[in-house]
């Protein structure tokens, strides 16, 4: 081994040289450019306030600096920079005594460099006469392990470890970010401890990419990843942008996020060390939680819930890597009643480890942990635990378990708050009860019938499948007679609500292929097939999903209504599918399925040009006299009395008649309203219409239906056979006359008509077809009558005449 030396003075402040420093001696084959390199290491600053001409006393309290600095040719340089008394014109000087280490080289006794802090080698003066000192063939460590102590001031230093090993830690990296970190502490080998906690807490080769200086007062231009610095330089460093833990003052109040760090923390406090060389036997990262976690509890440690998760998490991954000694203790731990503040990630990750040593460990080693599960998925309500197996508690310890939750289980589930309880802690509580031998024979009914709603409403609050749908179907796989209930308890739900138990199956595969009948079901889990293959032909799906019940409606109405639901659900059939429907099953099954109100909507909501409505109106009154009432049975009347309107003798008094069902069926769909109307006014237009029937819609003086009767007059149709047929042209003109004396609504409608309508239309006529008006006009009335038409027809035709002559005066 050959160590090169370097010594090097630093002046104070007011030195009269007026120079930084200068090498004093240097050994052989460390280059000037090494030297320039070296020389920035190894700078000195007074700290604030120190006077340069201090006494005895004050000159021993100054700062030490302890370097391990890497050069840029892969060599290290390890060295102290210490205050010493200098000449008279130099009354202090800081000499820099270091060892030059040439790249692969160790150091001697293959020691960290942190241990040479305290190493007597070090020296305050440059040889006599600046003779080049000879290579160092050894660097003894200080008069005691570097680990001395280290405990005390771990502890002492309590609230700033985690943070401070996590820092520590991310700047051993290869390639750390940003600045050094930069620990400020009153005393410079305060700062030196850190590294000491540091060596004994990484792994080698982290520590050895650890470059450091103990003391300096400029962080900031600092190239080395560990800096000290006294308080009074903390806030510069802070405004620099770099990582300060300021350990001379109050303690910090946030912790840190790193797991590893604060489990390393809590053995530095339980004054375990030697832990941190027993988990890095173990395998994964080095800086991962879990290895450490699990060495700590296993050494009694105690660990915060993250910690301990992450504990049962790595040896549930690596069961194999643990002695039978160590997974007893670490259950133990984990297991242990003294700890109140378990999570649910803790109570997974315990489930894990338990599924892992199942089977690899006897049943009394994991019998704490299957005993924890278990009370916490009965006491905490964690429905996302996994459960141990059934013969996970065979013989006396199943027996005591069961005798302390069996009640409680019972409990809850036999209380009226399933419909609030979550599924997930429903399933929990039966999948227990079975687990520990728990008879609920009795309760099960009820149970399910609690249970079947809560699915639904559970399912449809998420999109995909739910969160409890994995244990769900583990209990249906368990649990026969559960099993069959619950399907049960769904079919009999589904014709209230089949959509949602369609999409209920759609996300959770429920099981129900075995003998049970379940047609409901059935019916839920082939429609979207259904609809996929088959479209917007909703009459096929129709047929198709009730062909999956296996029963005719016949037998099961309640079939045809769950049919119907899933086909349609929120919305009507048209009246094509509601007259299948009606031809599909018996008046009596529609009665029984309640389905006939379906029917009733798809006639009630059909469009107005929709034809077979009004037939459907009549057949429905028909089948079902008992069921239709209040407005509903009055707007279907209506419809039924269009159908006689249009194609039958209705009985006498359908005007008002019309008015009357109109006043019953309110709120009447406008659809519905329209077409009444609109059969109601071509009646009355019609060449053959009853005058008492005329005469009962004038002197109603309805609004809305002599507006309807306006527009159904001005159309083409009536134009066109006032044009061409002079009888009907002079019956409207008597109709329209007829009633001078009737309410303001007719008045001005047949005022309007005469003028706008009739008189084009006779106006178009040839003089043989107005006579012919004129005389049809008078056999049918009077000749008063005839007279009154002549005189309203000359009225416009000397209009007509006046305005030529107007026009040819304007023209000449």
């Amino acid at each position: 081994m050959s160590l090169a030396q370097v010594h090097y003075i630093s002046t104070a402040p007011g030195d009269a040289e007026k120079t930084a420093g200068r090498f004093t001696a240097v050994g052989p084959g460390v280059s000037q450019a090494l030297l320039a390199e070296i020389e920035p290491l190894v700078g000195y600053a007074l700290p604030d306030g120190a006077s340069h001409r201090p006494a005895d006393a004050e000159l021993r309290s100054l700062p030490q600096a302890f370097t391990y600095a890497a050069l840029s040719d892969g060599s290290r340089l390890v060295g102290r920079t210490a205050p010493a008394r200098g000449d008279g014109t130099a009354p202090v000087r800081f000499h820099t005594h270091a060892v030059h280490i040439p790249p692969g080289v160790p150091l001697p006794g293959d020691r960290l460099p942190v241990e040479a802090w305290r190493s007597p080698h070090w020296v305050s003066v440059t040889p006599v006469g600046g003779t080049l000192p000879d290579p160092l063939g050894a660097l003894p460590p200080g008069p005691a392990p570097v680990r001395e102590g280290l405990d005390d001031f771990a502890v002492s230093r309590g609230p700033w470890l985690a943070a401070v090993l996590a820092d520590l830690r991310r700047a051993s990296e290869e390639a750390p970010a940003g600045g050094p970190v930069v620990l400020v502490e009153r005393q410079n080998a305060d700062v030196a401890r850190w590294l000491g906690l540091a060596a004994v807490t990484l792994p080698r080769e982290s520590v050895e990419r650890l470059t450091f200086t103990t003391y300096t007062r400029r962080p900031g231009s600092s190239a080395l990843r560990v800096v000290g610095a006294l308080p009074e330089d903390a806030t510069a460093a802070r405004e620099a942008g770099l990582r300060v833990h300021v350990c001379a003052d109050r303690p910090p109040v946030d912790g840190t996020p790193d797991m590893w760090a604060r489990t390393a923390a809590r053995v530095w406090r339980s004054r375990a060390p030697e832990l941190f060389q027993e988990a890095r036997e173990l395998p994964g990262d080095p800086f991962a939680a879990g290895p450490l976690a699990v060495i700590a509890l296993c050494n009694g440690v105690a660990l915060g819930p993250e910690e301990r998760a992450a504990a049962a998490g790595w040896a549930a991954e690596r069961p194999y890597a643990l002695d039978a000694e160590r997974i007893g203790r670490l259950v133990e731990a984990l297991a242990s009643p003294g700890i109140d503040d378990r999570t649910d990630s803790e109570f997974d990750a315990v489930g894990r480890l338990f599924g892992a040593l199942d089977g690899r460990c006897p049943a009394s080693v994991t019998a704490p942990l299957a005993a924890m599960l278990v009370t916490e998925a009965v006491r905490g309500g964690n429905g996302s635990l996994e459960l141990p197996r059934r013969d996970a508690f065979v013989g006396p310890d199943g027996e005591a378990i069961a005798g302390v939750l069996g009640p409680e289980i019972l409990t809850e589930l036999e209380s009226g708050a399933g419909g609030a309880r979550p599924v997930a802690r429903t399933v929990q509580l039966l999948r227990v009860a079975r687990l520990l031998g728990v008879n609920g024979t009795e309760l099960l009914p009820g149970v399910v019938d609690r249970l079947a709603p809560a699915l639904l409403a559970g399912a449809s609050e998420e999109a995909g499948p739910p969160a409890f749908a994995p244990a769900l179907l583990e209990l249906l796989d368990e649990q026969f007679d559960v099993r069959t209930a619950l399907l049960g308890a769904l079919d009999r739900t589904a014709p209230e609500d089949p959509g949602a138990v369609a999409r209920f199956l759609e996300r959770v595969a429920l099981p129900f292929t075995g003998t049970q009948a379940l047609p409901h079901l059935r019916m839920c889990a082939e429609v979207p097939g259904a609809m996929t293959t088959l479209g917007r032909d909703r009459t096929a799906v129709w047929h198709r999903v009730l062909r999956a019940a296996g029963l005719s409606p016949f037998a099961e109405p309640l079939v045809l209504r769950t049919a119907v639901g899933l086909v349609w659900e929120d919305r009507a059939p048209t009246v094509e599918e509601a007259r299948m429907l009606l031809e599909a099953a018996t008046s009596d099954a529609h009665r029984a399925a309640g389905t006939w109100a379906r029917l009733v909507d798809a006639a009630l909501g059909a469009p107005a040009d929709t034809e077979d409505a009004t037939a459907l109106a009549h057949d429905l009154l028909q089948a079902f006299p008992q069921e239709i009432g209040g407005r509903e049975r009055a707007a279907l009347q209506l419809l039924d009395l269009c159908r006689d309107l249009r194609t039958g003798a209705p009985e006498p008094g359908w005007a008002e008649q019309v008015r009357t069902l109109r006043d019953r069926a309110e709120p009447l769909e406008p659809a519905v309203q329209e077409r009444a109307f609109t059969a109601l006014v071509e009646r009355l237009l019609a060449p053959d219409r009853p005058g008492a029937e005329l005469y009962d819609f004038v002197r109603s003086d309805d609004a809305e239906l002599i507006a309807a009767y306006d527009r159904a007059a001005r159309s083409e149709p009536t134009r066109a056979r006032l044009r061409t047929h002079p009888a009907y042209a002079a019956d409207c003109f008597t109709h329209w006359t007829a009633h001078p004396h009737a309410g303001a609504a007719w008045t001005t409608t047949a005022a309007a008509l005469l003028d706008e309508v009739l008189r084009p239309a006779v106006r178009a006529m040839t003089a043989e077809a107005v006579a012919e008006v004129e005389e049809t006009v008078g056999r049918t009335g009077s000749s008063g009558r005839a007279v009154a038409f002549r005189d309203w027809n000359r009225s416009s035709a000397l209009g007509r005449l006046g305005r030529r002559i107007a026009g040819r005066v304007r023209r000449g």
